[in-house]
């Protein structure tokens, strides 16, 4: 494809994942950046433009995954960071199971209980007792130092599992399945899973994604809000943003669906928080 824009070298097995994205929903661009590797269909850290097409396995099981930072005027010489970090363990929770009983209250969570693609609401208990948590694997909380000593928050997770049994649910319709019936998600090398935006489903999924996105923000903004309580301090600059996603969007005179998966945008003058562990 002479619209495939590749950054870095990388092996063979990802170099296919983004080009069988890309052939099978006659992707007018796509995109592999430096720090790509492997993932379910697509490849994390590849994006793919759909004309009419939108890609639940493109944006994965983490909907709405993502970094949020919030800088503090705090100087990180000034704080003891061991206690700081003993706290953040014992008043939030992370992966299975929570730690921090309270009700976290949130307009998403209205939002869930009238969901326009009903079946969502059924995942209402479970995403009230989720929000205010963090995942697990390559989720964080971090406290990070700038080039003039101050401290920052940084976060990484998305909606949790909200997102994942949305995504599931999707993926399960796609085969002709039930919201809730169980589907495997085959090899980690199978083709996309494509929806056309103009169909019922294709216009169910983007409804239920943007939820899942709007899921993903609260929970992070919470967990940053409680982070700096603890600090005793708020924020003087915050960057957030996703990095598994799908949105309309304009590139080179034509109007596509983005798809990116472990892909944080990085549009002229927009801030980004890229962490450590990343």
């Amino acid at each position: 494809m002479k619209n495939l824009k590749i950054f870095g070298e990388h092996e063979e097995r990802v170099l296919n994942q983004l080009k069988r994205c890309a052939e099978a929903g006659n992707a007018p661009f796509a995109v592999l950046c430096a720090d790509a590797h492997l993932g379910y269909s697509q490849p994390i850290g590849g994006a793919v433009a759909y004309r009419d097409v939108i890609s639940p396995s493109g944006v994965g099981y983490d909907i709405g995954c993502g970094n949020k930072a919030a800088r503090t005027p705090l100087r990180v010489a000034d704080v003891d960071i061991v206690r700081v970090m003993d706290e953040i363990k014992a008043r939030i929770s992370f992966g299975l199971g929570r730690i921090n009983a309270e009700s976290v209250d949130d307009p998403v969570i209205d939002a869930i209980a009238h969901a326009e693609f009903e079946p969502q609401r059924e995942l209402l208990k479970m995403a009230q007792e989720q929000l205010g948590t963090c995942g697990s694997g390559n989720h964080y909380i971090d406290l990070l130092e700038d080039e003039e000593g101050y401290l920052w928050a940084g976060v990484h997770f998305g909606s949790r599992g909200f997102g994942h049994r949305t995504a599931s649910g999707f993926l399960a319709l796609a085969q002709g399945k039930e919201f809730d019936e169980r589907t495997s998600e085959g090899e980690v090398d199978s083709p996309p899973v494509l929806l056309s935006v103009q169909s019922a489903l294709g216009q169910d999924y983007i409804v239920a994604m943007n939820l899942a996105l709007q899921y993903a923000y609260a929970g992070r903004n919470w967990v940053v809000r409680r982070v700096l309580e603890i600090l005793g301090t708020t924020p003087t600059f915050e960057a957030h943003n996703n990095h598994n996603y799908a949105a309309k969007e304009t590139h080179f005179g034509e109007e596509v669906w983005v798809v990116r998966k472990g892909c944080t945008p990085a549009y002229p003058g927009q801030q980004g928080f890229v962490g450590g562990s990343m």
